[in-house]
């Protein structure tokens, strides 16, 4: 191991209240600054999230801050692992890939050539983001810089080998994607039945050799063997084509469940998400007002980590079987239970009630806000993925979003560790459409990127949230669009719950919880109150203020080079 000082060539941004970005040189700083913040394991770092050109640092601010952080960081050598270290993966390719030929074109060599310098060339995993398991890989020939295909695919096969700037990918399931396609494997680049799930973490170095053979063995009972074995040759990337969200039905028998007669706009099971696996390109996800769940869970006696149910808009009606505990919180609006002998009760938002068995539970619409919570004793018990029921819906990992005919199972309420809590959960002045919302910000970590007038108008207009909205991000729409300093994209870096994306248009997308983890359009901001930005309906105005934002490092960086960032 080599150790050497890196702080003369490293920028600090401030991401959010949570969250430090560390710009690097170039992409081979990056890689050796994510492995020595590994190694370091720095005093309240929660996650790395690294990209392109940074590392994106998620940190405790009750244990540490963006400045301690910034000043570890520079005082840090980076540690250079010795490459025999590393983990290893072949790859077998059948190189018969469309753009093939134009990709020859490109570098004014051969196809036989391409194909042999691919083959020849180490190739290491850089960082993950897009999709999981999907992994930007760096190699050692210099000859590999594409260009994007000026008309992306709106469906790029599974499998799929190829090349875009400086990176080579595999595509692990089927999605659009601009890259230049050189080939096709079998490998399954994503198994959550295999430790870890993703085929390509950050580190990993990837050898790709020609295919000897079709594969045509379908069977995934030889994935994780050939992970193991650093060989891919027995695994099937058809598996990947179907959605990664779990069933959600109980058995037909379940002691404890809730029948869905009708589950509104959108009904999902949450808890607090998956945080820990942003290096496989997972993002934590998790209920969009976390504050909600955790504050029902606590009506009902729960760990505040159970799973729930989050309905957007409301409107849902459920049937109990077995008896149990219950309670709403979130939104105002009606909550109505009748039993089955006709008997009609209304609970009140906010404080624990009863469910006997065939009891009907309606949740009316959202009157103020737009996210409705239900928490029953015990919690929801669905099937976990990366050890979380939350249901990631750009990932497509987690429970697959609950549908009319749907039984839900219930953990025995006697598991519950707490007792029920009498006490109410304090009401909650929620937004309705047509209202005007104040909402504080964290500038950062790329307004440099926007003229002075650009940051002012993000400050001093009104911003209308869209009915071009969901758990990914809300579209926000301006009379007058951000004013760029700077044009193109960044390379792709981390990106935040709650970050103020400017694409293109000058008009912000504020990122909800299922937001993509990396990006290439410059954030300007992010919102300081993520669960009041979860109850944000269409229609509402929002106003940004800030306050002095810290500032860890006050060198102005250098413009990035435009790189590619996304499949």
């Amino acid at each position: 191991m080599t150790s050497t000082p890196l702080a003369d060539s490293l920028t600090f941004h401030t991401a959010s209240r949570r969250h430090l970005l560390v710009e690097c040189a170039d992409l081979t700083a990056t890689m050796a600054l994510h492995h020595s913040l590994e190694a370091a394991d720095l005093p309240g770092v929660t996650e790395l999230i690294p990209a392109a050109r940074t590392v994106l640092l998620s940190f405790d601010p009750a244990r540490t801050s963006a400045e301690i952080l910034a000043e570890a960081v520079r005082g840090l050598g980076h540690t250079e692992s010795v490459s025999d270290t590393a983990r290893e993966v072949t790859i077998e390719v059948r190189y018969d890939g469309e753009d093939l030929a134009e990709v020859a074109d490109l570098l004014s060599v051969s196809p036989a050539e391409v194909v042999k310098r691919h083959q020849a060339a180490t190739w290491q995993v850089a960082f993950a983001g897009f999709a999981p398991g999907f992994g930007y890989l760096a190699g050692d020939d210099e000859l590999f810089t594409v260009p994007r295909r000026s008309s992306p695919r709106t469906r790029v096969p599974v499998g799929s080998v190829a090349l875009a700037g400086e990176f080579t990918g595999v595509y692990p399931r089927s999605s659009p994607g601009g890259w230049q396609l050189i080939g096709r494997t079998d490998a399954k680049l994503w198994d959550l039945d295999r430790q870890p799930p993703a085929l390509f973490v950050p580190g990993t170095i990837v050898k790709f050799v020609e295919a000897e053979r079709e594969v045509v063995d379908v069977a995934a009972n030889g994935s994780a063997a050939g992970a193991a074995a650093g060989s891919t040759s027995n695994s099937t990337a058809d598996s990947a084509e179907a959605a990664s969200g779990t069933d959600v039905a109980a058995s037909a028998d379940a002691p404890h469940s809730l029948e869905v007669l009708r589950p509104g706009l959108q009904l999902l099971v949450q808890d607090l998400g998956r945080p820990g696996f942003a290096s496989m390109g997972v993002s934590a996800a998790g209920a969009a007002d976390r504050s909600a769940l955790t504050a029902a869970n606590r009506l009902v006696g729960n760990a505040e980590t159970a799973a729930g149910l989050e309905s957007f808009g409301g409107g849902v009606l459920l049937r109990s079987t077995g008896d149990g505990v219950a309670a709403v919180t979130g939104p105002t609006g009606t909550i109505t239970v009748t039993a089955a002998d006709g008997t009609v009760l209304t609970p009140r938002l906010g404080e624990a009630f009863a469910l006997s068995d065939g009891d009907e539970l309606e949740l009316g619409p959202a009157e103020r806000g737009v996210r409705r919570y239900l928490a029953v004793r015990g919690g929801i018990d669905v099937e976990t993925a990366l050890g979380s029921s939350s249901a990631d819906t750009l990932a497509g990992l987690g429970p697959a979003a609950v549908v009319k005919g749907t039984t839900l199972g219930v953990h025995d309420p006697r598991t519950a560790p707490h007792l029920v809590d009498p006490a109410p959960a304090r009401p909650r002045d929620l937004p309705q459409a047509g209202e005007t919302v104040e909402m504080t910000v964290t500038l950062g970590p790329r307004e440099d990127w926007f003229t002075d007038a650009g940051v002012e108008t993000l400050l001093s207009q009104v911003w209308t949230v869209t009915h071009e909205s969901d758990r990914v991000g809300l579209r926000l729409s301006g009379e007058v669009p951000l004013e760029r300093a700077r044009t193109g994209e960044l390379p792709s870096e981390g990106a935040v719950t709650g970050a103020l994306q400017v694409p293109p248009n000058g008009q912000p997308v504020l990122f909800g919880p299922d937001h993509p983890l990396t990006g290439g359009y410059p954030i300007i901001a992010s919102v300081d109150d993520l669960d009041l930005a979860a109850q944000l309906p269409p229609g509402v105005k929002l106003r940004f203020t800030t306050s002095a934002r810290p500032t860890p490092n006050t060198r102005p960086a250098e413009a990035p080079r435009t790189n590619d960032n996304e499949g």
